[in-house]
């Protein structure tokens, strides 16, 4: 377990890296760039299960690149604010290259309609926006 806890040292560049090396944790970040975000959003709209996408944002969380914040039952993840320079220049990147990848435009485009319709299963008065 010790060696799993010193893996994750945030600004190392292997672990932005190895984060940034699984083709659902980019996805997962092309869509959080969309804004704050629920797990029940991205498993609708990637057509994954719930556990796999917990489990890449784990690692994104770990590693530094998401945040997130419960509110009731739900938990929301968005990008995480970066002091580090090289963590912001290889996200900067990053972000443009999903602006212009076809694919990941596809994608924030279903999150959208996946969004609305789960907006409204959500129980309405204990949910707030934060």
């Amino acid at each position: 377990m010790y060696l799993a806890m010193k893996e994750y040292r945030r600004g190392e560049p292997a672990i932005l890296f190895k984060a940034l090396s699984d083709p659902t944790r980019l996805r997962l970040l092309n869509l959080l760039a969309g804004g704050e975000t629920c797990v029940c959003e991205l498993t609708d709209t990637l057509g994954v299960v719930q556990p796999k996408v917990s489990r890449h944002l784990a690692r994104l969380k770990r590693a530094g690149l998401v945040d997130a914040q419960r509110n009731g039952k739900w938990i929301h993840y968005r990008w995480a604010q970066h002091g580090d320079p090289l963590v912001r220049h290889v996200l900067a990147g990053l972000r443009e290259w999903m602006t212009k990848n076809q694919a990941m435009n596809g994608e924030r485009r279903r999150r959208k309609k996946v969004c609305c319709r789960i907006s409204r299963r959500k129980p309405k008065g204990n949910y707030e926006n934060k």
